[in-house]
């Protein structure tokens, strides 16, 4: 049976575990990888399934038998290859895997070249392969494990299997002929059939294939050897009083031959001509007609080659400036396509290089001390140097080797217009337009605001419109970025806690007081992002206090927050600052008239969006918190919005949740906190989000580590000193909280579950397949919705009024047995759900069994909730239902020992925040963590999709259904099939 292979995250996972052999074909495109379970049955619903015939280990020796295996051509066995070679779950996939990537990077290289196949089919390969890519191919071949090329090549004896070297550049070819194939790839190779999907059978091309092949596959290859002519005084002309008015000298490039097989064997075309030296006699009698060949190639690459084409001796060619300019660049490149190396002498200085020096213009502010940067300015308000109008000098300095360039002397080149030129007693060659380029930007004015300068020293890259270029940062910029990137400074005292508060801080509380009065006063803002649960309210009360005691960052906070969160606020403040002035400007009655310097306000995010205007009016504010600032996580809503226009001497956002689904929402948190820091929504979206997030699964570079990302790097760089970020399992942290267990439970559908589930996928798939792009976006939606209530239980998805609730869904079942254990142990237990409709039935349910319970959901009134939470700590009710979104951040309910997920949010930060309502500091029971999954459904494959979306988080410091909307019909397909024990 075939289907065709849809290529979603989980089905890339499940087929990575594999073992997997690779089927050469002509032409090399219908090659096919073959992969099989040495243990169990072949992986099946995509693709072909045909037996293949492998060598297997058998007690001492070996055995020949047929395995059922999945077939897919090459290009389609890609991703599954990369992902098993960093999984590395088995040596021959893993193998496959690495030669993949040495395929992509040849082809990213432009090492394609068109020919015939013995059965005169049009194909492209690899090539022309240098000598370091023939070194890469051995190793690899040299490395292949028996279980990769386990198909012998006949049942005779003595068993032989293929040869691995050639199975690796049979590989090679598959991916270059399997790339996509447009019309540029028929200019390329000099006719259509090279751009065409379907084989094509071209003998009449015999002659031309055969050609090109020679000027490849011979046993030579060439460089060219650029001379000046002599190299000494005596030839070389002298400097006049202008160094770059110095007459040129005579360049030539020496074409230069050699051996393939012995790579340290090299001579030059004169010598191969006339049989002068032992190494032109080495290089074998071909050495003539191959190198003829190469230099046909070479000079389609560079045409200022062709007279040597009819040079009697193909030895050297004199060349002009404007052929050294192209040398420089565009024509150097197109030769090593070719698989023609230039060489430049040493004694030549070569090349500009660029950098940008950015820093103060003059002295430091008064706040700072001395200009030399010995001392970091660390005034409390928002000193003159860290605002929008104070530009910083942003000044570029050029070299040339390692001597650094003056103004004039750069004028001096620009104006010269010749590659090659004297410069203090040297010849240098440099490409006019690139001087020329540079004393331009040398002109132009640049500056750049203290932030903007700051997060461009911290990266160490500034982005200019010609593209990235290193920065060295001076003065007190320099000491700035220094302090606050490597905030643990020798002998340096830390903050101590404030005498007024009423609690003892913990080793990394205190430590998180102290970067937060380190950064708030240097003027910076900055977002403290632990885990919940580790204290942030009571180590922000803290700076609240500490600021007091000094009158330039003295003043009222204002903290905005969740409506659920202002009960708790205002206890805290009144347990751990007790005598603090302390108000909530929240409901009918709210004013702000007679505020004290040190008083607290609580707000909510929607009193906030509806009285801006007032709150920034009621100014000067001390500092502005955003608890969960999460909240603001889109920039272009009514709520970031309105936050802005609130000023004060300090910005502070809390959350334990910097990047929920995507790293645009890092960016929205601390672009409140720091605006500018990182740069415009669209550049920070250009520069680092689209690549991190792509990231995954890109290539390495070569020579890179697997999974190395420099725009990740980059970005860790730029926010890590902004973003204080905890987890409660980072050693010494929280090592008094007691373990917490997570465990995934499976449970089947019930026979009414799967029947309106397989309906509604026939049903909607349907509709989806001829809907347009706007319709079938919300039409997924639905789908996935309408699965997940399903999941949960019959009556919810119905909407059935009068309902009969037990018997009908397996995760309540399961819920009821998981519940009975847990109330014969006196157990509290917090039940998480998405979905009023569902926390209404389940608490019907409840109640019908004699259970007691609570409902917190969005439409709970403030001081319903604070009693709710008050019941369940007192034990009063042992069941707490809750709506995930209304209840899944500010609660301390630390009586629950277990926390059941009911159904899934799609998003592992948002449970991981519901599950620290029950595993937090002051916790002394272990936590148990239950997450109910319906077996075979979209539930049950959505979990690799979670872990990305962990990764995503991890590699700075995941999108839910929207990203699901733009898959193909095939992968929306097979992502919500009803599967296994699920019928």
């Amino acid at each position: 049976m075939t289907q065709p292979f849809a290529a979603t995250p989980s089905r890339i996972a499940e087929l990575a575990r594999c073992t997997a052999v690779f089927l050469p074909g002509d032409p090399p495109r219908t090659g096919r990888v073959a992969l099989w379970r040495p243990d169990g049955p072949p992986p099946t619903g995509h693709g072909q399934v045909e037996e293949v015939t492998v060598v297997v280990p058998e007690g001492s020796g070996t055995a020949i038998r047929p395995v059922p295996a999945l077939l897919l051509p090459v290009a389609e066995a890609l991703p599954v290859l990369t992902r098993a070679r960093a999984a590395r779950t088995d040596p021959a996939a893993a193998f496959w895997g690495a030669a993949a990537v040495l395929a992509l990077q040849l082809a990213a290289r432009g090492r394609l070249l068109p020919g015939l196949t013995p059965t005169d089919h049009e194909a492209w390969r690899m090539g022309p392969l240098g000598p370091e890519d023939l070194r890469r191919v051995a190793e690899l071949a040299a490395a292949m494990p028996p279980e990769a090329h386990a198909v012998p090549l006949s049942r005779a004896e003595p068993l032989l299997l293929p040869e691995p070297e050639r199975l690796v550049r049979a590989f090679l070819d598959a991916v270059a002929d399997g790339l996509p194939r447009s019309p540029a790839a028929a200019l390329a190779a000099g006719g259509p059939a090279f751009a065409a999907p379907q084989p094509r059978r071209l003998p009449e091309q015999r002659a031309w294939a055969e050609e090109v092949a020679a000027g490849h596959d011979a046993g030579v290859r060439l460089s060219l050897r650029i001379e000046i002519a002599g190299l000494t005084e005596r030839y070389l002309p002298q400097p006049g009083p202008a160094d770059t008015e110095a007459a040129s000298p005579r360049f030539r490039a020496v074409l230069q031959l050699h051996s393939l097989s012995d790579p340290a064997l090299v001579a030059d075309a004169a010598h191969v001509w006339a049989e002068a030296t032992s190494a032109a006699g080495a290089l074998g009698p071909r050495a003539r007609m191959d190198a003829l060949l190469a230099l046909r190639r070479a000079a389609r690459a560079w045409p200022a080659l062709t007279p040597l084409l009819s040079a009697a001796v193909p030895d050297a060619l004199d060349l002009a400036d404007e052929e050294i300019t192209e040398l420089l660049g565009p024509a150097a490149r197109a030769l090593e396509a070719a698989g023609v190396l230039v060489h430049w002498p040493k004694e030549l200085v070569r090349g500009l290089t660029t950098r940008a020096v950015i820093g103060p213009d003059g002295a430091a502010p008064e706040e700072g001390g001395r200009p030399d940067g010995a001392e970091v300015p660390r005034a409390p308000l928002t000193p003159s140097f860290l605002s929008a109008d104070a530009l910083l000098r942003f000044d570029w300095r050029f070299a040339v080797g390692d001597q650094d360039l003056t103004r004039a002397e750069l004028d001096r080149l620009a104006e010269a217009g010749r590659p090659v030129v004297r410069l203090r007693d040297q010849w240098v060659v440099l490409d006019p337009h690139e001087v020329r380029r540079a004393r331009e930007r040398s002109r132009a004015g640049h500056g750049l605001t203290p932030v903007e300068a700051l997060g461009t020293a911290l990266t160490g890259r500034a982005e200019t419109a010609d593209g990235s270029v290193p920065v060295e940062a001076t003065g007190w910029l320099a000491a700035l970025r220094d302090r606050i990137a490597h905030p643990e400074e020798p002998g340096r005292r830390p903050v101590a806690q404030p005498p007024a508060l009423a609690a003892t801080l913990r080793d990394y509380q205190l430590r998180g007081l102290d970067w937060l009065h380190r950064m708030t006063s240097l003027g910076l803002g900055c977002c403290l992002a632990d885990d919940m649960g580790l204290g942030k309210t009571v180590t922000l009360i803290a700076l609240h206090l500490h600021r007091q005691s000094s009158p330039e960052a003295a003043g009222p906070t204002l903290v905005v927050c969740p409506a659920s969160l202002l009960g708790n606020w205002q206890r805290e403040i009144e347990r751990f600052a007790p005598g603090t002035p302390v108000r909530r400007y929240h409901g009918p009655a709210r004013e702000l008239a007679d505020l004290a310097d040190g008083e607290f306000v609580l707000t909510t995010y929607g009193t906030m969006r509806r009285d801006a205007a007032r709150l920034a009016g009621a100014g000067p504010w001390g500092m502005v918190v955003a608890d969960e600032a999460q909240h603001v996580k889109n920039p272009h809503a009514a709520t970031a919005r309105q936050l802005r226009a609130i000023g004060a001497k300090a910005r502070v956002a809390l959350t334990g949740t910097p990047v929920e689904n995507n790293l645009t929402e890092l960016w929205a948190i601390l672009d409140w906190t720091t605006p500018g820091l990182l740069g415009t929504l669209s550049a920070f979206r250009r520069r680092y989000a689209d690549p991190v997030e792509r990231g995954a699964g890109a290539v390495p570079p070569e020579g890179g580590l697997p999974g190395a990302d420099p725009a990740a790097a980059r970005l860790a760089a730029l926010v890590r000193p902004f973003l204080l970020r905890r987890r409660k399992s980072d050693p010494g942290i929280a090592p008094e909280l007691p373990p917490k267990t997570e465990t995934d439970r499976a449970v089947a559908l019930t026979t009414e579950q799967a029947g309106l589930y397989e309906a509604v996928v026939r049903e909607i798939l349907a509709e989806i397949s001829g809907a347009d792009a706007f319709a079938r976006r919300g039409l997924i939606v639905k789908l996935l919705t309408g699965l997940k209530q399903i999941c949960n239980h019959p009556a919810q998805f119905l909407k059935e009024d009068q309902p009969r609730i037990a018997g009908r869904s397996g995760k309540l079942e399961l819920l009821d047995e998981l519940l009975d254990t847990i109330l014969a142990e006196e157990a509290g237990v917090l039940v998480f759900t998405q979905y009023v409709a569902m926390g209404r039935l389940l608490e019907r349910h409840l109640a019908d069994r004699g259970v007691p319970t609570l409902f917190l959901h969005g439409g709970t009134p403030v001081a319903r909730r604070e009693e709710m939470v008050r019941a369940f700590q007192s034990g009063r009710a042992p069941v707490f239902l809750l709506s995930l979104k209304a209840a899944g951040t500010g609660l301390n309910l630390t009586r629950a020992g277990h926390v059941v997920h009911f159904d899934r949010w799609w998003n592992p930060a948002v449970e991981a925040q519901a599950t620290d309502r029950a595993y937090r500091i002051g916790q002394t029971q272990p936590v148990q963590v239950h997450r109910l999954i319906a077996e075979g459904t979209v539930e049950d494959r959505i979990a690799a999709m979670l872990e990305r979306k962990r990764e995503l988080a991890e590699a700075v410091l995941g999108s839910g259904e929207a990203a699901l909307t733009e898959l193909t019909d095939a992968e929306l397909a097979e992502l919500v099939e009803l599967r296994g024990s699920a019928r």
